[in-house]
């Protein structure tokens, strides 16, 4: 029997310690940390361990890679303790399987592709976490697509926690959720002063929304 729980917010982009702090007081799940090192989110490995250290228990620290090579990702994982892994790029299921661990892959939805296909081919995958499409950006763009692409009948048909993301705000997370009907909803752009740079206000503001 299915069991319905509320809604899980991960706040991703984290890149201090004060707005990891800030994240956990507002309510967060989970945090995210960029390992991807064109986005204005990057965090470096020593950053990162920083960040972990300083987070309590029970909130999960993801760790975000595109397309990293298996160097990369290890010289995370011998540092940082993370709880969850988290793909981005063109990464096949084996790919993302090989660590051991749990991961959630991005899906980037357009009107003409098939989330359901997508979804088939990561069946190593704990989660899916379902973005905008931009061309040649992997994420946090801060744009937002056609929720209507993502029912809450397709949602539940998927067979897999699902994670919304893409252009979420204090403003539309409500709207979002009632459409979807998600798992977790995923935030960085929408609770920011600055790329990077989150605002304790806002992130108050979207979880307070979300719950």
């Amino acid at each position: 029997m299915k069991i319905r729980t509320e809604t899980h917010v991960k706040v991703c982009g984290i890149t201090s310690v004060a707005d990891a702090q800030a994240a956990v007081q507002a309510g967060a799940d989970s945090l995210g940390l960029v390992f991807y090192k064109p986005s204005s989110r990057f965090v470096s490995v020593e950053t990162a361990r920083e960040i972990a250290l300083s987070v309590p228990p029970f909130v999960t620290l993801t760790a975000l890679f595109v397309d990293a090579s298996e160097q990369q990702i290890q010289a995370v994982l011998d540092v940082v303790p993370v709880g969850l892994l988290q793909f981005h790029g063109n990464e096949t299921d084996q790919e993302c399987g090989r660590w051991r661990r749990r991961y959630i892959k991005a899906l980037r939805i357009r009107p003409e592709a098939s989330i359901e296909e997508m979804a088939n081919d990561y069946p190593g995958a704990c989660g899916l976490l379902v973005d905008s499409y931009t061309k040649g950006v992997p994420g946090g763009t801060g744009e937002s697509f056609n929720w209507q692409l993502l029912p809450a009948e397709l949602v539940a048909a998927i067979g897999k926690p699902v994670i919304l993301a893409g252009g979420l705000t204090p403003d539309n997370v409500s709207n979002a959720i009632e459409q979807v009907a998600p798992y977790a909803v995923d935030v960085s752009s929408g609770v920011e002063i600055s790329p990077g740079k989150k605002d304790p206000e806002k992130m108050r503001a979207f979880i307070e929304a979300v719950k």
